[in-house]
């Protein structure tokens, strides 16, 4: 409500008069003057001792410039770090992912171009990311499992087959591949629930109508190596996540369908987030398609 009275008086002092500041603000003198004069009638002060040859702060005045010189230094620093932002010179960038190896060399590429950005990434399930999406705990989220919802932005990664982990001590150790249905009644390890892994999995037992053997959850993808490389049973994780272990075998899987669809997402009505427009470019640029 007094912001351009404050204005006109802190140009007054640092200005050193009225013509100077009316100059420097790019206002007519007598419109200056009568902001100045507004500020000191609306709380009955003298801020200025004014003749004719010159213009004199009084001691009021004195303590109100330290006050506005404050605030008036919080408005440039503000300004400098929405600018910053704008430019992507500062700023952060969240991403949840069901695995971060889907998105590591788009993030090498953004760091490189941004590198004033700081990148987070937290790791969880489908169920997780999408949550942590609607409360605003992440900007972008990247997994397999995502809703038909009109809210969502959806840009298609990669698409990659599941495979079977066993350890180098299994039975089927010697073998590259096995056939979905021989799977009936082994033990297995699987994800928590709201794994798309897990899902994917349990769809297909359903619908070959095979019955599942003794079944041991356990949560991350770490855990699910851990507990298959003791020989607890045999896990599940899509081909590109299996990596090099030297405890652990991948085997293929036969005679079923099992697509692992990985996406990049994000809300609507955060997009044009310059922050998260500039990632999803570069993934779009990279290796992306829209859906």
């Amino acid at each position: 409500m007094h912001y351009s009275k404050l204005r006109a008086f802190h140009a007054v002092a640092t200005q050193g008069g009225f013509s100077k500041a009316a100059e420097h603000l790019h206002l007519t003198q007598p419109t200056l003057s009568d902001q100045v004069r507004k500020l000191e009638i609306d709380f009955d002060i003298l801020l200025f001792n004014r003749n004719s040859r010159s213009v004199t702060m009084t001691e009021a005045g004195k303590h109100l410039l330290l006050i506005t010189t404050r605030m008036f230094e919080c408005e440039s620093e503000a300004m400098e770090f929405l600018q910053e932002t704008q430019d992507l010179l500062t700023g952060n960038l969240t991403l949840s992912a069901d695995a971060p190896f889907h998105i590591l060399k788009i993030v090498r590429k953004f760091r490189d171009r941004y590198p004033g950005v700081n990148v987070n990434i937290k790791i969880g399930n489908s169920e997780e990311i999408l949550r942590h999406l609607f409360d605003f705990k992440s900007d972008i989220g990247v997994f397999s499992r995502v809703p038909d919802d009109e809210r969502l932005n959806i840009v298609s990664l990669r698409d990659d087959p599941l495979v079977a982990v066993i350890s180098k001590d299994h039975a089927w150790a010697s073998r590259k591949s096995i056939r979905f249905s021989e799977l009936e009644g082994q033990p297995l390890v699987l994800r928590e629930r709201g794994s798309t892994t897990r899902q994917l999995i349990e769809d297909e037992f359903a619908r070959l109508k095979l019955k599942q053997g003794n079944l041991m959850e356990v949560e991350g993808r770490e855990s699910i190596r851990e507990a298959v490389a003791t020989g607890n049973g045999i896990g599940f994780v899509s081909k590109p996540e299996f990596g090099f272990d030297s405890r652990l075998e991948m085997l293929e899987l036969k005679n079923c369908e099992l697509p692992m669809h990985e996406y990049l997402v994000c809300l609507g009505n955060r997009s044009n987030m310059r922050v998260v427009s500039a990632f999803w470019d570069m993934a779009i640029e990279m290796v992306g398609k829209k859906t």
